[in-house]
């Protein structure tokens, strides 16, 4: 998961074209997931069950890229994802699904310091896993230096992005490279259907549908950012060529990814790349090529999480400032600085940001904690893209291209239910307590436009607030 570096509402931003989205729409999903991967899907899956599962998430994802391509087609003026549940079912659902975007936004920072403090600690060993109050501090000093370079203007730079991407791709192709010279098909197979304690077995249907199960969030978190062509569409040559952006930026994303988790099982046992620290990659590329290939991969991580970590320090301050465009939030969340920066959206980013650092630092499992909560979360925005499809699908009249619209729209949100009441439940309420502040931002501005709440708001409020409390009490039954 990775932003791209852009400037906030600039008038005289250049306009941006096909290809170009298609590389933030890959730059934007593809950071430090593909580098954890390895290990985060061998705890919990054989190579067989990680080959199902990446065609039924594959599957799903590319129905919602269609939903996207869809929606961006019909309507080329909404920008941001939280835009199609707006205009299709009314503010709070604009406001609910706006908020949880930008939540997602602020969890994906803290899984971004997570990795980079453990990245770290392959150099220094003071920052061990991560985990540690040197990890704390230096993740907190460095998430309020992005604050403050944000705050001061930084712009889009072309020669930035380009390393940015360099730095990114080259270990990743190195090690897919290396990958392939290195697999040996024994010890696939010997890998590709196991049961729970890494035993060889036969593959047994219950068994391995549970472990198809649970790597489902792991594989939909990497994935998450695909919807970055639709943020920058203001800036497109052509809005349409956002969906088309998305489309092809998925299709890409799902062949490297198949390749970075399949690969190694070829390589190391399960047992082994289960065991592995994190970022798993930088240990299987190092045992692959010798010592210079933990360094190589780490030194790639470093700077590409920094890119992504500023990029996405950006996200959620655009996002908020286009919810108060929308008249979602108070109009102090678009007041600009005289270097063109939402200076109110970004402060409370960065304290929404340190409070979670904070708080899922002394989680036993940080990163998994921080990428489960933000891909929950982004769950409920990618819901709505599918309901949405449908909505609109049943206005079209030729009935062969209603049909197949709404069953794109009608697979996208069976899909993603099915992956949060599978896995993503529980992190969903978690989320609902960091809604509260959110609410009290939009109870704000009902009030200061004085508007009435509509049945179907104080519904939905009431839901939010119920769901915040089951989240209280999971965290008090820790």
């Amino acid at each position: 998961m990775k932003g791209h570096l852009m400037k906030f509402h600039g008038q005289n931003s250049k306009k941006i074209g096909l290809m170009s989205l298609i590389s933030i729409v890959i730059s934007s999903a593809l950071g430090s997931g593909i580098f954890t991967i390895n290990t985060n899907l061998a705890k919990v899956a054989s190579a067989g069950a990680v080959l199902i599962g990446w065609l039924f998430v594959g599957f799903g994802t590319l129905m919602l890229a269609l939903s996207i391509n869809y929606a961006a087609t019909k309507m080329p003026k909404l920008e941001g994802i939280f835009a199609y549940a707006q205009i299709g079912f009314g503010d709070f659902t604009g406001f609910f699904c706006g908020w949880g975007y930008w939540l997602s936004a602020c969890l994906g920072n803290v899984a971004f310091a997570v990795i980079l403090m453990s990245s770290f600690g392959f150099f220094f060993p003071v920052y061990h896993t991560g985990q540690n109050l040197i990890s704390i501090i230096t993740a907190s000093v460095i998430l309020w230096g992005l604050v403050i370079l944000v705050n001061h203007g930084v712009e889009s730079a072309t020669i930035l992005n380009t390393v940015i991407t360099f730095c990114k791709l080259i270990p990743l192709i190195f090690l897919i490279l290396f990958g392939i010279i290195n697999f040996e098909f024994p010890v696939f197979l010997k890998n590709l259907w196991q049961i729970g304690d890494f035993s060889n077995g036969k593959a047994n249907l219950f068994l391995i549908s549970k472990q198809v199960k649970n790597c489902m969030l792991t594989m939909v978190w990497v994935f998450v950012g695909i919807e970055g062509a639709t943020t920058m569409a203001k800036r497109a040559q052509s809005k349409k060529n956002t969906g088309k952006a998305t489309i092809i930026g998925m299709i890409c994303l799902l062949v490297l990814y198949v390749l970075a988790s399949v690969l190694p099982y070829g390589y190391l046992t399960r047992w082994n790349l289960s065991t592995l620290p994190q970022p798993s990659a930088a240990y299987i590329f190092k045992s692959m090529v010798g010592w210079w290939g933990g360094p190589f991969i780490n030194f790639g991580i470093i700077i590409s999480i920094l890119g992504a970590w500023l990029s996405w320090t950006m996200l959620p301050a655009e996002t908020t400032s286009l919810m108060s465009d929308k008249k979602l939030l108070s109009e102090i969340f678009a007041r600009k600085n005289k270097f063109g920066a939402p200076t109110f959206s970004l402060i409370t980013e960065g304290i929404m940001c340190q409070i979670l650092l904070l708080v899922i630092y002394f989680a036993s499992d940080a990163y998994n904690l921080a990428y489960s909560l933000c891909t929950s979360s982004i769950i409920v925005c990618y819901i709505f893209v599918g309901l949405f499809q449908i909505k609109i699908s049943l206005r079209i009249k030729i009935r062969k291209e209603k049909v197949v619209n709404f069953f794109i729209g009608l697979t996208t949100v069976s899909f993603e239910v099915t992956v949060l009441f599978l896995v993503g439940l529980k992190y969903l309420f978690l989320c609902f307590i960091a809604y509260l502040p959110g609410l009290f931002f939009y109870i704000w501005m009902k009030r200061k436009k004085l508007s009435a709440f509509s049945k179907y708001e104080i519904a939905g409020i009431s839901l939010l607030v119920i769901g915040s409390i089951c989240g209280i009490w999971i965290v008090y039954n820790l």
